[in-house]
């Protein structure tokens, strides 16, 4: 099968490499792609929000099967147009997707059918935001642009004052445009969050393992909020007892939501996950693999890729196998300095050859990298994502740190302590 990947991140590396594994696979492109993605598919430098060129592309090539990765395209229908085309992709249409792009839909969804998250207001008033706020003078409280804003439309605020300021940024300045025109007001949870990806086809629901990312980007949890800085999986503190709960509560219960409301799911459906100590919650959905949790997560897969996802599109995901492997991976992201503020670009990566480690058995992630004369340059805020399977998460997170050292690029930053609840978390368990 001749096959694209829409996007140009982590997470789209990782589905590329995965793809690579099944025999099925006999030709693998990406649009936009990036630097180090083009040392293992063929990159065309097509926005991938650009609908209708990205479409013309797959007609002109003839694809047998397109992969959306990324959520802006899967929002503006991708999927539709794709099928309109004649073209099977892989995610969901424009009328599931809405469990992601809108805010609203998915709380109000939630709320209707039962399905355990925070309690919320939805506002179209900026006046009336902060009348809700005062009156309940709850704090921290949560603060959520409607629509997609590349997942830094989420503010929680610890007083008045920056609420005052999360809604005046969403809605009056509109940092993240139309995504800020209605916003969710929501009761801020506590307790150990977890992210569970699932493949999912309208009807079955298939779970893989479960991971924990690391979202702050300093040591300890500290400093401003990022796209990620690093994961682990499986998350320790997603037991049987929870993932049993979860199926039986949240899982099954949101695809026959979907169903209901005559948009079904077909994709990859991601759950973040608080447990509170009332019970797992949902913080939010997204309509596709999430970024960097992608990174642990298909290293462990043990069946076929391509085979899981075309019975997702075909409806087939009840025979189909998706098994993973009993050990844990871990992912380190090294990023720019300054990120994720300013940052600078051009920045030549020394340590890799074609991409990859030499001698290590560890995977290097491309996110936000370039080729300039020959040289992998950086090209973002979030780089690379050094990869590492082990039989368990200690060796894991040993053998992704020891590869991660031999990469080098000027003002690179990055965690030093990925793992460290976990581990903390599977010692309590001792």
């Amino acid at each position: 099968m001749k096959i694209l990947v829409v996007g140009g991140g982590g997470r789209e590396h990782a589905i590329i490499r995965a793809l690579k594994k099944s025999p099925d696979c006999t030709e693998i492109w990406c649009a936009p792609g990036n630097g180090g993605i083009s040392y293992d598919a063929t990159c065309k430098a097509i926005p991938a929000t650009d609908v209708e060129a990205m479409v013309a592309f797959a007609k002109q090539e003839a694809f047998d099967y397109v992969v959306v990765a990324q959520d802006d395209p899967l929002a503006l229908g991708m999927v539709d147009a794709l099928a309109a085309a004649g073209i099977p992709a892989f995610g969901p249409d424009k009328a599931a997707a809405r469990i992601e792009a809108s805010k609203v839909f998915s709380k109000n969804l939630m709320k209707q059918y039962g399905i355990p998250t925070a309690d919320y207001e939805v506002f179209e008033d900026p006046a009336k935001v902060m009348d809700y706020v005062r009156a309940r003078g709850k704090y921290p409280v949560v603060i959520k642009a409607d629509g997609l804003a590349l997942g830094k439309g989420v503010l929680i605020c610890q007083d008045e004052a920056e609420a005052d300021a999360a809604v005046k940024e969403i809605m009056l300045d509109k940092k993240f445009g139309a995504s800020g025109n209605r916003v969710v007001v929501e009761e801020f949870l506590t307790g150990p969050e977890v992210s569970v990806l699932s493949f999912c086809d309208g009807k079955t629901l298939k779970p893989m393992v479960s991971s924990m990312d690391h979202k702050r980007a300093l040591d300890g949890d500290q400093g401003l909020n990022t796209g990620g800085m690093g994961t682990v999986a499986p998350n320790p503190y997603y037991t049987a007892e929870v993932a049993d709960r979860c199926m039986k509560e949240i899982f099954l219960p949101t695809v026959e939501a979907m169903q209901k409301e005559g948009c079904p799911f077909k994709g990859c459906l991601y759950f973040g996950l608080m447990l509170t100590p009332d019970g797992p919650k949902v913080i939010e959905y997204n309509c596709r693999f999430g970024d960097p949790e992608t990174q642990v997560v298909l290293p462990l897969l043990e069946s076929d890729l391509l085979k899981i996802m075309l019975a997702t599109t075909n409806g087939a995901l009840d025979k189909t196998e998706v098994r993973f492997s009993a050990g844990a991976a871990a992912c380190v992201i090294l990023a720019s300095g300054g990120y994720p503020l300013a940052y600078e670009k051009g920045k030549e990566i020394t340590g890799l050859v074609n991409g990859q480690l030499p001698g290590s058995d560890a995977i290097v992630y491309h996110a936000g990298t370039a080729v300039q004369d020959g040289r992998l340059v950086t090209a973002g805020g979030r780089v690379l994502g050094v990869t590492a399977t082990a039989a368990d998460l200690p060796a894991a997170l040993e053998k992704a740190y020891a590869a991660a050292d031999s990469i080098h690029f000027d003002k690179l930053h990055r965690r030093s302590d990925i793992g460290a609840r976990a581990l903390a978390a599977l010692k309590a368990r001792e």
